[in-house]
């Protein structure tokens, strides 16, 4: 049935005008929706299939709606990590005439999960913590945007693997204010406890639907996000002074914030007034320092950990090869075709979207290692790769596209949540060793952030 409906978008998709907009959205047909898992949301929220993309569909009012949608617009702007506003539907009117909500619609976040869907999949304690870890860079990077969330929780958050670890994504912004002039110190405390209450409410929420073992301590990973959240920021934001004869601190303050995956926009230097000591405070740090190297160099569009861990492996090539003399920029090229290349077309075609390409070459270099260190010889890439996707990647579900109705659904914690799995209850052994690595990598790095961890091999 035709209807008058109002569409603000900044490019419209005509296949919008299909959608059933004068159906209450928690009625759509299963026709129209695409089976990829939801996390817990106060509103009604479906994901739809729209030509060859998948679009978020989210029932709230206008005047919220339209907030939001500004906010990330205005939070994609100044470079933060959220979902894509694509538009807001008002003036919808049911059968009957009678008014209903209006909608925001976002772009579905490719390779993202909610963090129920991962622990339905993978169930170890590990994951709590990297997943706090990411979420404490995230909220690191938004409140040096001047961003305020106010409502800070995992169920807010998207996640996507990067080398083993995760990477957090804003999802929900409607309570969120910027404030260009920056934010006080009270108001980033309050965003940091109402995480921490957050977290550990929804930590027990795992653990008493079964899907968090019993014994880990939810107060203490809780507790995590805060400890995370403030060692970071200081690293980022915190004042150093040092004698004037010590001014290689200088850069080597610059290749610490560097190492964590940060970029120094500007740095405030100050000397005392006899001119002995020299204090020096990061005025502007934007994040993504391995990202942009890699974008730059090769121009693939990657996680921060997996950016690092690709410049790692370019540097072994270059030195490999002898190519250490030669421009940067032409080893990237000659790796980019001798090396990643190779390594992702090796691999199935009906496999490739089951992670990200970055994702496939990280977990590749790591089974690489594993393999050799059990033959007691150096593995080829190419054994390496058959072996990954005949052991490792072939049981692994498929998060890029839309997940099968075949596929076994746990029982959810709440009856409203949906969210999907594809692989046993049986732990694979390679990847519980991977965890326990990676428990052994966090005791020896003191910051413990993905952008910092070192990997096997490196």
């Amino acid at each position: 049935m035709a209807q008058a409906i109002n569409i603000k978008s900044m490019s419209v998709d005509p296949a919008l005008l299909d959608l059933p907009w004068n159906i209450p959205l928690e009625q759509w047909p299963p026709e129209v929706l695409a089976a990829l898992p939801r996390g817990i949301s106060r509103h009604i929220v479906r994901f739809v299939n729209l030509n060859s993309n998948v679009i978020a569909v989210k029932e709230i009012s206008s005047f919220v709606a339209d907030r939001e949608y500004e906010m990330l617009r205005d939070l994609l702007r100044l470079g933060a990590p959220c979902v894509r506003p694509i538009a807001v539907i008002t003036g919808r009117t049911d059968a009957n005439g009678e008014e209903l909500n209006s909608v925001l619609i976002t772009e579905h976040l490719s390779y993202s999960l909610p963090y129920r869907a991962l622990f339905s999949q993978y169930m170890r304690p590990e994951t709590a913590t990297r997943l706090i870890d990411a979420l404490a860079v995230l909220l690191v990077r938004l409140h040096l945007l001047g961003f305020f969330w106010g409502d800070v929780s995992l169920s807010n958050t998207l996640f996507r693997r990067d080398a083993g670890a995760f990477a957090a994504y804003l999802v929900d912004a409607e309570t969120g204010e910027l404030h260009p002039e920056g934010l006080t110190s009270g108001k980033r405390m309050y965003d940091i406890e109402l995480a921490r209450t957050n977290i550990i409410g929804e930590l027990m929420d795992l653990q008493a639907g079964g899907l968090l073992e019993e014994d880990v301590d939810t107060i203490g990973v809780g507790d995590r996000i805060v400890s995370r959240y403030l060692e970071l920021w200081d690293v980022l934001t915190g004042e150093e002074s040092f004698s004037m004869s010590e001014r290689w601190r200088v850069a080597n303050r610059i290749e610490r914030l560097n190492s964590l995956g940060f970029d120094v926009g500007e740095l405030s230097m100050t000397t005392d007034l006899d001119g002995t000591h020299l204090s020096i405070q990061p005025k502007v740090v934007d994040a993504g320092h391995y990202h942009r190297q890699i974008m730059r160099l090769t121009g693939l569009d990657v996680q921060e950990g997996q950016g690092r861990r690709m410049l790692n492996d370019l540097e072994a090539y270059r030195s490999l090869w002898n190519r250490k003399d030669e421009p940067l920029e032409i080893a990237a090229h000659a790796w980019l075709a001798d090396v990643f290349e190779p390594t992702i077309a090796a691999v199935p075609a009906e496999m490739r979207s089951k992670l990200e390409p970055a994702e496939i070459f990280h977990e590749v270099l790591e089974h690489r290692w594993y393999m050799s260190e059990a033959a007691g010889y150096d593995v080829s890439m190419q054994d390496a790769v058959a072996d990954y996707v005949a052991n490792v990647l072939s049981n692994r579900p498929d998060e890029h596209s839309v997940i099968s109705g075949n596929e076994q659904l746990r029982p959810s914690v709440l009856d409203d949540i949906d969210y999907a799995t594809g692989t046993s209850d049986e732990d694979d052994a390679e990847f519980a060793a991977r965890d326990q690595e990676a428990v052994e990598e966090y005791s020896v790095n003191p910051m413990g952030f993905t952008a910092n961890l070192k990997f096997k091999g490196e």
